[in-house]
């Protein structure tokens, strides 16, 4: 989770660093593993996000998120998505279409999806298709009709229940995954007062508490929280997230070299 793992290469002499750290995080997790690795092509370009829900194998496209912040690697960090998207109404209308077609050759019939998709020149290139809803706390930057959360339009869904009124309830919104600097131990978030200040926050969680150990990609696989943001345009809530982060002071302490039995 969290892109742990993600490694870019660009030559054989990266390929088989990547390969041996990437074996390394699989035996650190105690996964079972017989060693082989997922090879993908990198495919360049902006990266976007789509939620949505199948009915009886027909998407219904509940939110495409724009990724303003590159991801170009080596890691792939993720950090603000942003939604609606600010792409041209045919490109967005494309990736969607690219989402359904790749629901349908997967299978797929009911319920959420999250797809992730890279834009390159060519046109728009699908990177993943989960049977999922969005990861973390990010679904809490979705509200539809009159304040229904995306896991109860899930539930509705499964449970044949309606939902009298799906569309957002804000104009615009958006999440940021705060990430992780730096190897170390979690002293203290301070600023956050002001970060929640900010015209437009409409929440931030610190979820990794102080005296625990932080961890960055590509070992790494989780965040140290989630701000969030609404507004009038994707503009704003953008700008919010940014403003809010930037108030953050984030003290983290250097781990201490392990101790050795003499």
């Amino acid at each position: 989770s969290a892109s742990r793992g993600v490694i870019r290469v660009d030559d054989g002499a990266s390929a088989e660093a990547a390969a041996r750290l990437v074996r390394t995080i699989v035996a650190a997790a105690d996964e079972a593993s017989d060693g082989r690795l997922i090879v993908e092509r990198y495919i360049p370009g902006p990266e976007i996000a789509v939620e949505g829900l199948l009915r009886n194998g027909e998407l219904e496209v509940l939110a495409v998120f724009d990724k303003p912040d590159p991801l170009d690697g080596p890691y792939f960090e993720e950090t603000i998505y942003v939604t609606p998207s600010r792409l041209p109404s045919t490109t967005v209308a494309e990736t969607e279409e690219m989402v359904a077609a790749a629901t349908g050759a997967l299978g797929l019939v009911e319920g959420p999806v999250h797809a992730e998709l890279r834009l390159p020149p060519t046109g728009p290139a699908v990177i993943e298709v989960a049977a999922r809803s969005i990861g973390g706390l990010c679904s809490r930057a979705l509200r539809f009709g009159l304040g229904v959360t995306l896991e109860e339009l899930i539930l509705r869904h499964a449970l044949a229940m309606p939902v009298r009124h799906r569309g957002r309830t804000w104009a615009a919104s958006g999440v940021m995954m705060i990430p992780i600097a730096r190897r170390g131990v979690l002293r203290a978030v301070r600023g956050r007062s002001a970060a929640r200040a900010v015209p437009g926050i409409a929440g931030l969680e610190i979820t990794i508490p102080p005296g625990q150990r932080l961890v960055p990609l590509p070992e790494g696989d989780r965040y140290l929280g989630f701000i969030f943001a609404r507004g009038a345009t994707p503009e704003e809530v953008e700008h919010a997230l940014r403003t809010a982060h930037g108030h953050l002071e984030i003290a983290i302490d250097p781990l201490l070299p392990e101790a050795h039995p003499a």
